[in-house]
């Protein structure tokens, strides 16, 4: 009897994940997404099932199953609440200059705009599509900063330092080489006799420079990083929170570190460096004008009203990946790593810090201290929170406080969903619709510093608008105001522990590149009312 009604959520969660699918999945790829999606396997064992294929057979109201070149390939059925969005999924297409065209010129429509003088810039968002996540992208930089790799060894290089696949296709792009050639400002590929070599650009400037790397305890430019050895490092402290050998690893470094504060070498009462970040906090990014139309991409997500986005800017994107770089540059060496552990007492709510895992540093912001142990900490730049390791802490460098906060907290405009709360049906079809996307955000307003701001999937034939999908698929009344998110209202770390930007008192101003259309006063004295028409939706 508890087997149904789990049967009957995983059919929808299914049925969500497939019609996001255009080609659709293998079996394979729906185990992937649903534990990106869920966090957790399918319930195979839990229903009775050995495998995900005989779990889909159970399924064919809503699984279709077919056959491409020897492989099975898994479709979704539409039911009668998810013919509309199948329909703009099976719409999918590459954008050729006129439909891009076309396609601004119906979104006018929708979004009224009667002098707009720049229908063009959809199109220019939909041709930056694929994006490649920061943070992936300076991995991949990180694996070519010691030395080119042939184009055929990528791939197992990228496994056997990392530990895991490099799965691309999850981001949109269709081939290895596709990655590179968006990549194509810090990587070089050169033909040899061996084949297609893959060449860092600064590996090609810096060669001499190398050899200073290591001796160098922080530099301004950042070079290529030389591969430090676990058995010297207090990486090895870097995994998963929920694995054993962490603790293990956390333990062993805290003796460590007392035995060193013991030593001749390290006093017992070691001084706070004067560049040590104690008492100040990050700005946040410019608020941006209203009706002005950017590129966003959406990094983390609660429910579609809370997530948090990511400008889509090139100067902002190499910023934060330089200061990626550069942070992992200075801590990485053991002395300057060491000059800045935290003491028991400035390990405290509100401390901002950074903290080092999977063998990268990213900024934080102590929330609460779970333990004598383990804190949980939130990520300035990415929008969320995670326990992690006291002893994985340390003092933010003031060079790295110029940076605003990159993650900015947002909620769906117009929406609120029909059962008083998001379902995990709609916060999963939510997160399909977002994934690895780099999408339109059409700003309304900001509501006690959250930005209220429509999505729009420009990649489609016709253009996706998210709330219309919810509303469509059963899950979200359009209700023509915003309603203050709940989820923001119980815990919203941007606003308990950023700053507004400096520029927060006249909204009117904005980074030169954020917007890509902003209106003059003139022809914002012309412009109409923003408003939902329901036949256009």
């Amino acid at each position: 009897s508890k087997q149904a009604p789990l049967m009957e959520v995983l059919k929808k969660e299914v049925r969500a994940m497939l019609i996001a699918a255009k080609a659709g999945l293998t079996p394979e790829q729906l185990e992937e997404q649903y534990m990106a999606m869920v966090c957790k396997p399918l319930p195979l064992r839990d229903l009775g099932f050995q495998s995900t294929l005989e779990l889909v057979t159970q399924m064919p109201e809503v699984v279709r199953i077919c056959s491409k070149n020897g492989t099975l390939i898994l479709k979704a059925i539409a039911d009668d609440s998810t013919k509309g969005i199948a329909k703009l999924v099976a719409n999918q297409k590459v954008k050729t200059h006129k439909t891009s065209k076309k396609t601004a010129m119906k979104t006018n429509a929708t979004f009224p705009t009667k002098t707009s003088k720049n229908p063009q810039s959809f199109q220019t968002l939909s041709a930056r599509i694929p994006v490649l996540p920061a943070a992936v992208k300076a991995e991949l930089q990180d694996l070519l900063s010691s030395s080119p790799l042939l184009l055929m060894d990528l791939d197992k290089a990228f496994l056997r330092h990392f530990g895991r696949a490099f799965q691309y296709r999850q981001y949109g792009f269709l081939s290895m080489f596709e990655v590179l050639k968006s990549m194509s400002d810090s990587v070089v590929i050169e033909q040899t006799k061996a084949g297609s070599l893959v060449v860092l650009r600064k590996y090609l400037a810096s060669q001499i420079e190398q050899e200073e790397v290591p001796r160098a305890a922080s530099a301004a430019e950042l070079p290529p990083l030389e591969p430090i050895p676990e058995t010297e490092s207090f990486h090895q402290a870097a995994l998963p929170v929920d694995s054993e050998p962490v603790q293990t690893q956390a333990v062993d470094l805290g003796d460590q570190i007392r035995q060193h504060q013991g030593s001749e070498q390290f006093p017992p009462t070691p001084e706070i460096p004067p560049d040590a970040v104690q008492d100040r906090s990050l700005c946040s990014l410019p608020p941006l004008k209203r009706r002005c139309l950017v590129g966003v991409i959406v990094e983390f997500v609660v429910s579609p009203s809370q997530f948090y986005i990511h400008i889509c800017s090139t100067e902002a994107s190499y910023k934060l990946q330089d200061l990626m770089f550069e942070m992992r540059h200075v801590y990485s060496h053991k002395v300057a790593s060491d000059k800045y552990i935290m003491p028991e007492s400035a390990v405290r709510p509100g401390q901002l810090c950074c903290v080092m895992v999977c063998k990268w540093w990213y900024r934080v912001i102590i929330h609460r201290v779970i333990n004598d142990q383990e804190v949980e900490v939130f990520y300035a730049d990415y929008g969320h929170l995670q326990i992690v390791q006291k002893s994985w802490l340390r003092f933010l460098k003031w060079h790295y406080l110029k940076l605003p906060a990159q993650a900015i907290p947002c909620s769906l405009a117009w929406v609120k969903p029909v059962e008083g709360t998001w379902s995990s049906a709609a916060v999963l079809l939510f997160k399909h619709l977002c994934r690895f996307k780099e999408l339109v955000g059409i700003v309304d307003e900001y509501v006690n510093g959250v930005l209220y701001l429509f999505l729009c999937d420009t990649s489609t034939k016709e253009d996706v608008y998210f709330h219309s999908v919810l509303r469509d698929m059963g899950y979200a009344d359009i209700c023509g105001e915003n309603i203050p998110s709940q989820e923001f209202e119980e815990l919203n770390p941007s606003a308990l522990y950023v700053q507004p930007s400096g520029k927060q008192e006249n909204p009117g101003v904005v980074e030169p590149d954020l917007c890509l259309q902003q209106k003059s006063q003139d022809e914002e004295s012309e412009t109409a009312t923003l408003k939902l028409d329901g036949a256009e939706l």
